[in-house]
């Protein structure tokens, strides 16, 4: 398995065990997968209602180039999946903190992009 198959399959293995520890039959509002190997994309979100209010958006985004880098968009949630794909073995450098500036990304340690 060549390293960006392999980034992929970790991607969506975080995005769906993230994506289903809040699932609840009974939610009002639920968790939807946008998984795409294709395109390397994987997304949770929330959608629903609480009675009158409409509640929607995204709680975690990744998506893995083709050049190996991993891209964590959005982490809106408490688990700090930057460290559950170092944990799975993607290298802090191929990672790239995306909802960080660039110019404070190397600072970190991570990838620039």
């Amino acid at each position: 398995m060549d390293q960006v198959t392999r980034y992929k399959q970790i991607a969506k293995e975080i995005a769906i065990e993230t994506g289903k520890l809040g699932e609840r039959p009974d939610n009002p509002v639920q968790t939807q997968f946008i998984l795409d190997d294709e395109r390397g994309h994987y997304l949770l979100y929330f959608n629903g209602w609480r009675g009158e209010k409409r509640t929607y958006g995204s709680y975690l985004h990744l998506e893995v180039t083709e050049a190996g880098k991993v891209y964590l968009h959005h982490d809106g949630t408490d688990l700090v999946i930057a460290q559950q794909l170092m944990d799975r073995g993607i290298p802090k450098e191929h990672i790239v903190l995306a909802w960080q500036a660039p110019v404070k990304r190397g600072d970190m340690g991570f990838a620039m992009g």
